[in-house]
């Protein structure tokens, strides 16, 4: 049973339990299931999106911009722990909360831009499949967004048969990302001394500014937070519902989740931007899927380019999977209202499709989606900041007085950094 949101966590008695007793069995049953939700919600930090910016930054500006990615995927620990703890702590993801909270007006409008950010989410990560399967298969770009569309399909229907099926497809296409990359990283052999001075602050012009705000904008993806909130408050609710010890303990766990998830997703974004200043830099400016999978094929060979084809597609595939799922949680938590997976996916996926179908330029598809992204953040990271601060929602679990400053600190940041994404989209058209 979920703990009502509004009312404090309730606090078991300081008494002493044999853990042979009925709970502690229960709790070590729940030990396994801490491993999991960071992972799936990781997706969102490896998604054609960050290929795309990553391989950008590293092929135009070397190793400049690797302290930009270090500091976001840090960043993307904090959002998500804040999300994690939120599910544990009312029991409800974010959605739901919000839905207790808001009125009517407020509720409908934060659903409607929910699913415009989850048809520009499909965006990129559609495309960034087909774009896969052209290269891997010289499939056209219909067919081959038809066919990710099907795969997709095929992913989802997994979770009709338990959560856990699901969670391991996602990991372990999460693994396979993880492995090309660290192929590319010794095909690359790159000049470590010299990637660890990206590691100091520095920019190099304007148009490094540029490209690391879009870094770090894109970074924070609303439907990662949903996911991950859903996960954790499926977690708490799991074995009854759990006492404060309980709560400290699965927290614990779900801390380690998230460190281990977004450390590893962390690691594949240095990779990629380490990757393209090591083979790129100084050859000319490479933009676009297409174009870094050209360049590596000359740079690296066949293999390289092979690899990074296989890791796109991965990479496409389940983040197109986890949207759908956060698509169904916003719904059914925003308005109590359920649609088919099939209905929604076919749906929001349509635009894509068109796109696709009509030969679209597949980097101004990706631009176009990291821009309508950038106004969805604000609905999404914003209230789980003001959320998580709240005794009357967190109980015991509430944040700390430095992780509320590092949370509003992070969002005013983020907020700031999608605006000079939006007004450098606007004024140069």
């Amino acid at each position: 049973m979920a703990v009502a949101v509004g009312n404090p966590v309730p606090v078991a008695p300081e008494i002493a339990v044999p853990v042979s007793t009925r709970a502690g069995r229960r709790q070590r049953r729940l030990v396994p299931l801490m491993a999991g939700p960071a992972f799936v919600a990781a997706i969102a930090y490896v998604d054609p999106g960050n290929f795309a910016t990553n391989i950008e930054g590293g092929s135009a500006y070397g190793y400049t911009l690797v302290w930009v990615v270090v500091l976001a995927n840090i960043v993307a620990m904090l959002v998500q722990y804040l999300s994690a703890k939120l599910g544990l702590a009312t029991g409800q993801n974010l959605a739901e909360v919000c839905r207790d909270r808001l009125p009517r007006p407020a509720r409908w409008g934060m659903w409607a831009q929910a699913e415009l950010v989850a048809i520009a989410t499909d965006l990129a990560e559609f495309v960034g499949a087909a774009v896969a399967l052209h290269l891997l298969f010289g499939l056209a770009p219909l067919p081959a967004g038809v066919v990710t569309a099907l795969i997709a399909y095929l992913i989802l229907s997994l979770r009709s048969v338990g959560r856990r099926p699901f969670e391991a497809v996602i990991t372990a296409l999460f693994a396979v990302i993880l492995v090309a990359f660290a192929f590319e990283i010794l095909i690359a052999d790159p000049d470590w001394a010299q990637a660890g001075t990206g590691l100091v602050p520095q920019f190099a012009g304007a148009g490094s500014i540029l490209l690391a705000s879009g870094i770090v904008g894109a970074t924070v993806m609303p439907h990662a937070v949903y996911v991950h909130s859903e996960m954790s408050a499926r977690l708490a609710g799991a074995g009854g519902t759990p006492d404060r010890a309980q709560q400290r303990r699965m927290l614990r766990g779900q801390r380690i989740d998230v460190v281990a998830a977004l450390g590893i997703a962390g690691l594949v974004n240095v990779s990629m931007l380490i990757m393209a200043a090591s083979m790129f830099h100084g050859t000319g400016e490479v933009s676009g899927l297409e174009g870094a999978h050209s360049a590596l094929a000359v740079a690296g060979g066949a293999a390289a380019a092979t690899m990074f084809g296989i890791a796109l597609l991965a990479s496409g595939l389940s983040s197109a999977s986890v949207g759908t799922c956060a698509g169904e949680v916003v719904m059914s938590g925003l308005l109590r209202r359920r649609v088919n997976p099939v209905l929604r996916r076919t749906v929001t996926m349509l635009p894509a499709l068109v796109l696709l179908g009509l030969g679209a330029d597949t980097g101004a598809v990706l631009v176009l989606s990291q821009v309508v992204l950038s106004f969805g953040i604000p609905f999404t990271l914003i209230p789980l900041a003001m959320l998580t601060s709240r005794s009357s929602v967190m109980g015991t679990l509430v944040n700390r007085t430095t992780t509320t400053v590092a949370a509003a600190v992070v969002s005013l940041a983020i907020l700031a950094l999608n605006g000079v994404i939006v007004h450098s989209v606007l004024l140069n058209g």
